[in-house]
């Protein structure tokens, strides 16, 4: 990573505004890795790496994506590793990754926080990778074409457009359900 891309990675989080504790604390500790890894993209960090993911809606703001992770075995949100091909921009990896786990061409939402959310989160030891974080970062997408919705199956089992209520349903955890109900203050706000 460049000197300009940590730069940038530094200040996106410099500016974040976190809403409850558990955010605040993930963001200090992404702070923190942004700081001192001498890679935040890179999977080849054995602690931690930065991860961009999305809140997929429809254009009117009325349903949201969640897809079945193939190893996690969750309903979760689209989203993923950085690729070099976004060059050190989380929006970039995040509209990549929802863009290859939906199939639905997305754009940036017009008037929600850029970023969205951020969260830690452990991904557990597979035979091939230790326990590690995953310092994620989330924005709110729009989906330009919400009937070309298909999954990836290298990535997931399945992929739905639900209601806010049958997301936040299928939320498992706290940090997910937060994400979800500022997305859906943030699309009942756009004009």
């Amino acid at each position: 990573m460049d000197s300009q891309d940590a730069a940038a990675l530094r200040e996106l989080l410099a500016r974040h505004v976190s809403q409850d504790d558990k955010e605040r604390e993930d963001l200090e500790a992404m702070r923190h890795h942004a700081a001192t890894l001498p890679s935040p993209f890179s999977r080849s960090q054995p602690q931690a790496h930065f991860t961009g993911s999305a809140v997929v809606v429809d254009p009117e703001g009325a349903h949201v994506v969640m897809v079945m992770h193939g190893k996690l075995k969750r309903w979760l949100q689209p989203g993923g590793h950085a690729d070099a091909v976004d060059a050190g921009s989380m929006e970039a990896t995040a509209l990549r990754e929802a863009r290859e786990e939906t199939g639905c061409r997305v754009t940036l939402h017009p008037t929600a926080p850029r970023p969205l959310d951020v969260d830690v989160h452990t991904i557990p030891a597979r035979r091939d990778e230790p326990e590690h974080h995953h310092l994620d970062v989330r924005y709110l997408v729009v989906a330009e074409d919400p009937a070309s919705l298909a999954h990836d199956p290298a990535e997931s089992t399945g992929a739905q457009w639900l209601t806010w209520e049958q997301a936040l349903a299928r939320a498992d955890e706290a940090p997910l359900r937060r994400m979800l109900e500022k997305a859906r203050r943030a699309v009942a706000r756009t004009p």
